[in-house]
């Protein structure tokens, strides 16, 4: 049995949960998210115990891999609507910046052209420092806060030898040393 599959899922009082036709909608203080589940996988909320359960048919290869994958995604969902999630990531070098430009960020980054990076909906950022080195990716849906986020640090990614770049906050770079010349006599 998956070790994770088989946890049942804690629904806090303030989230409403409605299964219906093979369809998770979990709503709450912070967005509305819904997941289509593979038809394979029974999903059952007790309403009176507030918990979600997930169980498998059998014991094929497929359906144990859904089983916690499926378990995981609705723990995602409710956890995104009750508290949310957010990325800090940290742009180092000489010049290099973000700034806000509507919903959108614009990022110099040491190329001719500013890049305008427009987040998708359910997604807020923001530059949390005036010298705008300091990016946050908020939101509900993991998968979107993600994604975005990796998509700012793609933009310019931390090279090993200076270390400028775009990171996230805890993201350890490392670097190499230099071309060392010898010394000619």
């Amino acid at each position: 049995m998956s070790r994770v599959g088989k946890q049942p899922i804690p629904v806090p009082a303030d989230v409403k949960v409605e299964l219906k036709d093979g369809k998770i909608s979990v709503q709450g203080k912070k967005n509305k998210l819904e997941l289509v589940y593979h038809p394979s996988m029974d999903v059952k909320f007790d309403a009176t115990g507030k918990v979600i359960t997930v169980a498998r048919p059998n014991d094929e290869r497929q359906n144990r891999a859904l089983h916690g994958l499926t378990r995981a995604l609705i723990q995602n969902m409710v956890v995104g609507v009750t508290t949310g999630y957010e990325k800090k990531l940290k742009i180092e070098g000489l010049g290099y910046q973000a700034r806000m430009d509507g919903k959108a960020i614009v990022l110099s980054v040491g190329y001719a052209n500013q890049i305008k990076l427009e987040p998708p909906e359910g997604v807020t950022v923001e530059v949390t420092d005036k010298e705008g080195t300091n990016i946050v990716v908020k939101g509900a849906d993991k998968q979107k806060v993600g994604q975005f986020a990796a998509e700012v640090r793609a933009s310019r990614k931390p090279e090993p030898y200076k270390g400028k770049g775009v990171r996230y906050a805890d993201e350890v770079v490392r670097r190499k040393e230099g071309k060392s010349f010898a010394s000619g006599g």
